[in-house]
């Protein structure tokens, strides 16, 4: 899993509330077990004509949309089946943050376990985001784990939740059992006590 930080980068806006797992990314899409390519299947139904046409009023098919790696949701995000399929096409994109009022709990750990930062602010933190987004839509945003906070266009920082141990892999840059391997010695000798106390 990649390391996560610090992150600066450009917003994609899509303030749409109730974004479900099928509409990140439709269930004829997860028959693949492999993360690879996902990216391009992101949004589909939204993103795509019938005859696979990008819509050109999308937001991910716009000129701004291109290299960004936050994005601004509306709230209850990731609700609906539980497929990890949804952060796999998000990272695949190229997001590394979603921020949201609320995230649907599933999906929050899905995205952990696949280095998306789920980034939740209050109602007051998000319009505000939104309202400098409208202003400004080529604005940045901050994204700093080992603080937990984002740091909106204006400056102003907001803390956010964020569960410690998952905090702890991703700034080390492993999954759960990249974690277990780096106490390997320590699990060793706990199991050589163990057997000789038994003995």
């Amino acid at each position: 899993m990649a390391r996560f930080t610090t992150l600066t980068s450009r917003v994609v806006l899509l303030p749409v509330n109730d974004i479900d797992t099928d509409q990140i990314i439709p269930a004829r899409f997860l028959k693949t077990t492999d993360k690879a390519g996902l990216g391009k299947s992101l949004f589909a139904d939204w993103r795509y004509e019938a005859d696979g046409s990008p819509k050109p009023g999308f937001v991910l098919n716009q000129p701004g949309a291109a290299g960004a790696q936050v994005l601004l949701a509306g709230d209850n995000f990731g609700c609906g089946s539980s497929r990890e399929h949804a952060p796999w096409a998000l990272t695949g994109f190229g997001f590394r943050a979603v921020v949201s009022t609320s995230f649907a709990d599933i999906f929050k750990n899905n995205a952990l376990k696949n280095g998306l930062i789920p980034v939740t602010v209050d109602a007051a933190a998000h319009a505000e985001l939104v309202a400098a987004l409208a202003k400004a839509p080529a604005a940045e945003v901050t994204v700093d784990l080992a603080s937990q906070t984002i740091t909106l266009p204006g400056g102003r920082r907001v803390t956010f939740p964020i569960d410690p141990f998952s905090r702890t892999c991703l700034l080390e840059g492993v999954d759960e059992l990249g974690f277990i391997l780096k106490h390997e010695a320590q699990i060793a000798g706990h199991e050589r006590r163990a057997a000789a106390g038994a003995a």
